[in-house]
This record gives structure tokens, C-alpha cells and sequence, in this order.
């Protein structure tokens, strides 16, 4: 069995990213548009550690 994507809740996407990417070295391997259930702009955001094979999604909350 292996762990290929596991989920990290964030209050900013781009902080987010450039803590990953900027300050710990990870891959942005994603970040593409796409929506909630009902129909709300998202976006969704994976990095990885160098030459690993399980990715963070980054998600932001649905809601207050």
C-alpha cells in the first residue's frame, strides 16, 4: 500500500505556496482552477518534497 496525496488545510493558497516551495524546497506539482459543490471558485493546489512520491494537497476550508 502507499500514500500518494494527503490533505493540509491552509488559510491562503499563495502563503502556502510560497512556504512550500520558497522556504522548504517542494515542487508546485498543481494549481489549477476548479470549483465547490455549489458552484464557488477553489483552487486546487498540490506541492511535493524533491523526488517524493506523496503530494499535500493544500485546501482552504468551505465556509465561514
Amino acid at each position: 500500500m502507499r500514500i500518494s496525496l494527503v490533505s493540509l488545510v491552509v488559510d491562503d493558497y499563495d502563503r502556502a505556496i510560497a512556504f512550500f516551495v520558497g522556504v522548504l524546497g517542494f515542487e508546485l506539482v498543481e494549481d489549477s482552477p476548479s470549483l465547490t459543490n455549489d458552484g464557488r471558485e477553489k483552487r486546487w493546489v498540490v506541492v511535493r518534497p524533491p523526488e517524493a512520491g506523496t503530494g499535500i494537497l493544500l485546501a482552504q476550508a468551505d465556509g465561514e
